[in-house]
C-alpha cells in the first residue's frame, strides 16, 4: 500500500469504483504469486516463474503483440501486464475504445504497487475490469500469453476460450491433414452415403411433448443406469440418442438406444459394437464413419454433414443435411435432437472433465482417450469443486454452451453435478446426482 499503489487506485477509485474497492481487498490479502526481477537487455517481472513481458526489448515485444489484432475503433486487451501493450494499442489514432480486461486481480494489485500505470489509466478511451465479468470474449481482442498462465480462478472461463480460439489454427491444419487422408474413405464409403437416408428425414419427428436425451460417455453416466431404464418403461417414453463410446454401456445394463450417433473416423467396431444393436436401432453418421460399422449395421442408417471442408468434395453429389460440430460427437448428438423437434433435451454423461477419475463410463482409465493422471486443466462443477479435465474437453464444453445460447427457446438439462458446469443448461430437479 505505497505511494505508488495509491495513485494509480486513486485514478481507478475516480474512474471505476467497484473495482478500485476489489483491487484494495486483493491488494492487501496474502497473495500465492511470487515476484522476482528478471534481467536482460532490459528487465521484467517474473510471477511464479513466469516473465510477464520481454527482458531484452519490451517495446518491440509490445509492438509485435499489437500487430496480430488490425486497426479497429474498438479492441479487447487481456491482461493487463507492465501497461506496454496498452500505450502501443493507444497509439493508434483510429482507437476509439480500449476494453482491457484484467485475467489476475492479484497480479495487477501487485504491478499497480511497483509501476506507474497512471498514463493509460487516465486514457479517456479505456475501459477496466475482470474479464470474468464477461459470459463470452469480445473481438476483435489480442492476448498476453504470459497471463493466460496465470489467470485467476474467477477468470477461467474467459481465460479457456482464449485457449480454445487461439488453438483454432492448429486444429485447422490438422482437419486440413485429415481431408486429405480420408479421401480414399469418402470414397470407399459412397455406396453407403448414396443410397442411405439423409438425416433430415428425422426432423420433426419427435412426438409433441417428448423428451430427448442425449446420452454422452462421460463417467457420471454409471449413476443413472437405473434411471435409463425405467424411462423405457413410461407411457411417452423419451428419445434416447446415444454417441457411439456410450452404446457399450448402456446394452450392459440392458438399455437400448433409438438413435446412436457416430462422427469420427477412428470409431471402430470395438466402441461401437453394431452387432449387439436390434435393427429397431438407427444409426446417424458421417460419410467418414468407419466402413466396417456402416456395413453390419442392422438398422437403418441416415447420413449426415457438417460444415467443415472435410465434406467440401461432396457438396454437389450429396444434399444430406449439417449437423452442428465443434469437435465432439455429443454436439450432433443434441443438434439432431433440437431438429427433431426436442423442446427439453436432457444431458447424461456430458462432463466433459473426469469426474470420477477416468475418461468414461464402462471403460478403465486411459483405455480410450489420455488417462486421467496427464489431466493439465480443470472445470468446476456443481459444488464448486475443481475437476481435472483436457484442453479439448474443455472446447467441446464451449461449443455446447454456445449452440445452447443460440437455443433460447429450447431448454437444456444437465444431470450431472460431479462433472463440468454447462452454462445455460439447468440440472434437472429429479434426474440430476
Amino acid at each position: 500500500m505505497n505511494d505508488c499503489y495509491q495513485q494509480n487506485i486513486t485514478m481507478i477509485r475516480q474512474r471505476w469504483p467497484v473495482l478500485a474497492s476489489q483491487l484494495d481487498i486483493m491488494a492487501q490479502k496474502a497473495t500465492d504469486l511470487t515476484l522476482a526481477l528478471a534481467e536482460g537487455a532490459e528487465s521484467t517481472l517474473s510471477v511464479n516463474g513466469i516473465q510477464l513481458t520481454s527482458r531484452h526489448n519490451r517495446a518491440l515485444e509490445a509492438q509485435q503483440q499489437a500487430a496480430q489484432v488490425l486497426h479497429q475503433p474498438v479492441v479487447t486487451l487481456y491482461g493487463t501486464g507492465l501497461g506496454d501493450l496498452q500505450h502501443e494499442l493507444l497509439s493508434r489514432h483510429e482507437l476509439q475504445v480500449l476494453k482491457v480486461k484484467i485475467l489476475n486481480e492479484s497480479l495487477f494489485s501487485l504491478v499497480l504497487q511497483l509501476l506507474d500505470q497512471r498514463s493509460w489509466l487516465n486514457d479517456p478511451r479505456v475501459q477496466l475490469d475482470l474479464a470474468g465479468e464477461d459470459k463470452e470474449l469480445q473481438p476483435p481482442y489480442v492476448v498476453l500469453p504470459s497471463e493466460l498462465v496465470l489467470a485467476s480462478d474467477f477468470n477461467q472461463k474467459i481465460r479457456q476460450r482464449l485457449c480454445s480460439e487461439l488453438e483454432v489454427d492448429n486444429v485447422s491444419q490438422r482437419l486440413a491433414e485429415n481431408t486429405a487422408h480420408l479421401r480414399p474413405r469418402l470414397q470407399q464409403n459412397q455406396p453407403y452415403w448414396q443410397q442411405d437416408q439423409q438425416v433430415q428425414k428425422l426432423f420433426r419427428t419427435l412426438t409433441a411433448g417428448q423428451q430427448a436425451f442425449v446420452i454422452a460417455a462421460g463417467p457420471s453416466l454409471e449413476q443413472h443406469y437405473q434411471l435409463l431404464q425405467q424411462s423405457r418403461a413410461r407411457q411417452v417414453p423419451p428419445l434416447l440418442i446415444c454417441v457411439d463410446t456410450a452404446v457399450k454401456a448402456l446394452l450392459a445394463h440392458q438399455i437400448v438406444p433409438d438413435i446412436v450417433v457416430t462422427v469420427d473416423y477412428l470409431i471402430s467396431a470395438r466402441h461401437l459394437p453394431v452387432a449387439e444393436l436390434p435393427d429397431s436401432c438407427k444409426l446417424v453418421y458421417f460419410p467418414i464413419t468407419s466402413a466396417e460399422i456402416l456395413a453390419n449395421f442392422p438398422g437403418v442408417r441416415y447420413v449426415a454433414m457438417n460444415e467443415t471442408q472435410m465434406f467440401a468434395s461432396l457438396r454437389n453429389q450429396l444434399n444430406a443435411a449439417r449437423l452442428f460440430m465443434h469437435g465432439s460427437v455429443i454436439h450432433p448428438a443434441t443438434d439432431l435432437a433440437v431438429q427433431m423437434g426436442a423442446s427439453e433435451v436432457v444431458f447424461f454423461g456430458a462432463d466433459f472433465a473426469f469426474s470420477h477419475q477416468k475418461t468414461h463410463a464402462s471403460w478403465q482409465d486411459g483405455e480410450i482417450g489420455i488417462p486421467y493422471q496427464q489431466a493439465s486443466e480443470w472445470v468446476l462443477n456443481f459444488y464448486g469443486e475443481k475437476v481435472p479435465t483436457l484442453p479439448n474437453f474443455m472446447t467441446y464444453l464451449i461449443g455446447l454452451e454456445r449452440y445452447i445460447k443460440r437455443h433460447p427457446t429450447i431448454t437444456f438439462y444437465n444431470t450431472s453435478k460431479a462433472g463440468a458446469v454447462i452454462e445455460g443448461a439447468l440440472y434437472h430437479p429429479e434426474y440430476s446426482k
